[in-house]
């Protein structure tokens, strides 16, 4: 039996004994733990969507039946659009080397003095790549999201020699720089860059690469953690798998796996004790780029991403779902209906509403409380709001439109 087999095997029985709600999966399915002990038994068990993870979750609050340890064990608890609460790694869990062998390929050293502008709150990024770099014995500035002067400030004084967080927020910081007058390739010393929570357009990397930083684009969800990276070595936005968690590309319909060049959804077992996810669906879709179909090991493949199953999209790092928008707006009396626009001119995502408002409402009032309900449902500001004639958004149009082309 293979490593990862094994590691299969442990983490089936583990769950079966421990989470009640994969015990009630794995019995729906009439499967006992003998019957997974491979990475090829894996497929005896249908995909578990995030849908799914959420209603047990709103059955049986606050984690659904699905953590595998006992509460006493778990350092963090995390939120994530849906809603969806996941608890941390826990401190022998294989996410921090992932995490710290990722950052080893991004080119990250003991010597680098790195600013980290993921978020710190609510959501694990933050705190996963602080403690990969701790562990690398890398000094982490904890700059979080937003405070860009700050950031900024603290980029230069520090002498950071490296960044984590969003290219889009990186490539502000520089222009920011240039605002004020300064030669940011002269000025400052970071040359390396691990970016993550939204798409890296070739577009962008080659302009973040012309300030002489090298940029390594990070993939993974919050619920899983990190599994693949685009080092810019490879085939333009193609990402390279690690040995683990495991991943496999699946017909969304059939559920089988996709040949090499085919789109399939991104499925991913993961070895977390505390919370194990188990041919969990991430609802990301993504081309296998598989150089020896069937013979190639894992971390020999690559793949990448072309867009959501569903009608989610990620605006800004932050899932929206047309669930919360439409959740949101019924807090606001006068709103008929509405759907999410993003799109992204000069190199920022920008997240637009289409209303059709109810006759007399004053329509300044009504827009702003509306602005105020989606940032507190799906923390992601608006910067729009368009009033559309009624009748406009039909039962059959999409709750979110995606207008992004990530080809520029």
């Amino acid at each position: 039996m293979s490593d990862l087999d094994q590691k299969v095997k442990d983490i089936v029985a583990h769950a079966y004994a421990n989470a009640k709600a994969f015990q009630t999966r794995m019995l729906e399915a009439e499967l006992a733990p003998s019957d997974v002990e491979s990475v090829t038994d894996l497929r005896k068990l249908s995909v578990f969507s995030k849908d799914q993870l959420i209603q047990l979750q709103q059955e049986n609050p606050p984690l659904g039946g699905m953590l595998a340890v006992p509460m006493s064990e778990i350092d963090h608890l995390y939120f994530s659009p849906g809603p969806v609460y996941e608890p941390g790694a826990l401190p022998d869990d294989d996410s921090w080397e992932v995490a710290k062998q990722l950052l080893e390929m991004a080119g990250f050293n003991s010597d680098d003095i790195v600013l980290n502008s993921l978020s710190y709150h609510l959501v694990p990024a933050g705190l996963l790549v602080d403690q990969g770099l701790v562990r690398m014995g890398c000094v982490v500035v904890p700059g979080g999201i937003g405070n860009s002067e700050l950031q900024l400030k603290m980029m230069k004084d520090l002498g950071c020699t490296a960044y984590a967080g969003t290219p889009s927020f990186l490539m502000s910081l520089i222009k920011k720089a240039e605002e004020i007058g300064l030669d940011f390739k002269n000025d400052f010393k970071v040359t390396k860059a691990l970016v993550s929570a939204e798409p890296l357009p070739p577009s962008l990397r080659a302009e973040i690469e012309g300030y002489g930083i090298r940029v390594a684009n990070a993939y993974g969800t919050a619920e899983l953690g990190i599994f693949a990276v685009d080092c810019g070595d490879g085939p333009p936005l193609a990402m390279k798998l690690f040995d683990e968690p495991i991943v496999e590309l699946l017909d969304p319909e059939t559920g089988e796996s996709v040949p090499a060049g085919t789109p399939g959804e991104v499925v991913v077992t993961n070895f977390n004790r505390a919370y194990p996810l188990i041919r969990f669906g991430t609802g990301d879709m993504a081309l296998n780029l598989d150089p020896a179909p069937g013979k190639s090991k894992q971390s020999d493949r690559m793949i990448t991403l072309v867009g959501r199953s569903g009608e989610a999209s990620k605006v800004r790092g932050m899932f929206v779902h047309p669930n919360q928008i439409r959740f949101a707006s019924s807090q606001v009396a006068g709103v008929l209906a509405v759907q999410g626009v993003v799109s992204r001119p000069e190199l920022r995502d920008q997240f637009s509403l289409r209303v059709e408002l109810a006759d007399g409402v004053d329509e300044t009032a009504v827009t702003e409380q509306l602005k105020q309900a989606i940032k507190m449902v799906c923390r992601v500001g608006v910067d729009q709001v368009e009033t559309v004639p009624t009748g406009t958004l039909t039962a059959e149009s999409p709750g979110m439109v995606d207008e992004r082309d990530w080809q520029k």
